[in-house]
């Protein structure tokens, strides 16, 4: 069954950028399933790739599937596009979440190839394509977004804590926090647009100084 399954993701044509951006449009906008459909289809190899890592018995991969893709709906229902972050990289911290909540759930130990740490995990959901480092300096990129969030106004740490750390909804996060939804959405836009301004400040930096 497995192998069935890799074969069907190959007759996957992937979307262009353009038609990602389309897509979220429709579903963000006007509230499209079929646009919705599409775009969970587009990431399904995503959710296997991510399945593939743990060294579990084939059935068991089946199962990580199914709950990868549980992970992929909550994340594609959550993301907001307007905040110019690769779904990718937005997705894959909570695809990975349910793979090990049900590994912990069945009582099996989780090897993994290659994981990154959780906090790298995370934070590589704030940072756009346009500001990524090579992987020699992904250390310095994390060790600065710590340090750019402690620059942050506390509202908006404690809302990027609870909605990146923590993973909690901004419904969740207003209930916890006794404020609004529109509130937290509002200051999670802020804080990561802080956020990215400073980290684009440091590359410009680094860039002048290869110069």
């Amino acid at each position: 069954m497995l192998k069935d399954y890799m074969r069907s993701l190959a007759d996957i044509r992937k979307l262009s950028p353009e038609e990602e951006a389309e897509l979220w449009r429709q579903y963000k906008e006007e509230e499209s399933q079929d646009a919705r459909q599409k775009l969970i289809e587009n990431y399904q190899l995503l959710v296997c790739r991510e399945a593939m890592r743990y060294r579990v018995q084939e059935s068991s991969v089946l199962d990580l599937v199914q709950e990868g893709m549980v992970g992929l709906m909550e994340a594609a229902e959550r993301f907001d596009p307007s905040l110019q972050v690769a779904f990718s990289l937005y997705a894959v911290h909570r695809i990975r979440g349910r793979m090990l909540d049900f590994l912990k759930t069945m009582n099996q130990e989780i090897p993994c190839d290659g994981t990154e740490s959780d906090g790298q995990s995370v934070w590589a959901g704030i940072t756009a394509p346009d500001l990524a480092f090579e992987t020699a300096d992904r250390s310095l990129l994390h060790s600065e977004i710590d340090r750019a969030m402690r620059r942050l106004p506390e509202k908006e740490q404690d809302i990027l804590r609870h909605v990146f750390i923590q993973e909690r909804t901004a419904a969740e996060t207003a209930e916890q926090l006794d404020v609004s939804t529109a509130y937290v959405y509002r200051l999670e836009k802020r804080g990561i647009r802080r956020l990215r301004g400073m980290l684009s400040r440091l590359i410009h930096e680094r860039k002048q100084g290869e110069c």
